[in-house]
């Protein structure tokens, strides 16, 4: 069985050029085998090299919000309190574990996304 390794950009873009041509390679066969062993260490480099980091929490709500027609009084059930919205949305006010797990629950919002850390607005 030969050992698989990406140390560097070069053996990832011929890794990448192997999957291309083994796309579609016959199941149960050693290329399919092979195939799939690129593809696990493809995506380990990628992870180390590649990460995408999470969203910002509030970008992400509002991303949200806008993408599904929500208005900031449909967050009201999730948030606590109609004033508190827009402070939230403003980064004025920050989630809590109550409002993370609601939002989570409610709209099926990544709690992982949720709780990542962001600067809130000092107020003036």
């Amino acid at each position: 069985m030969q050992i698989i390794t990406i140390d560097n950009e070069t053996h990832y873009e011929i890794a990448l050029a192997e999957i291309n041509r083994l796309m579609n390679s016959s199941r149960n066969t050693d290329e399919e085998d092979y195939f799939l062993r690129l593809l696990d260490v493809v995506e380990i480099y990628e992870s180390e090299h590649y990460a995408i980091p999470d969203p910002d929490p509030i970008d992400f709500l509002l991303y949200f919000m806008e993408s599904r027609g929500l208005t900031e009084q449909d967050l009201v059930v999730y948030i606590g309190r109609s004033q508190w919205v827009p402070e939230l949305l403003n980064r004025q006010r920050p989630l809590t574990l109550t409002m993370i797990r609601k939002l989570h629950q409610g709209l099926r919002i990544s709690a992982d996304i949720l709780v990542q850390p962001y600067t809130l607005k000092i107020a003036a």
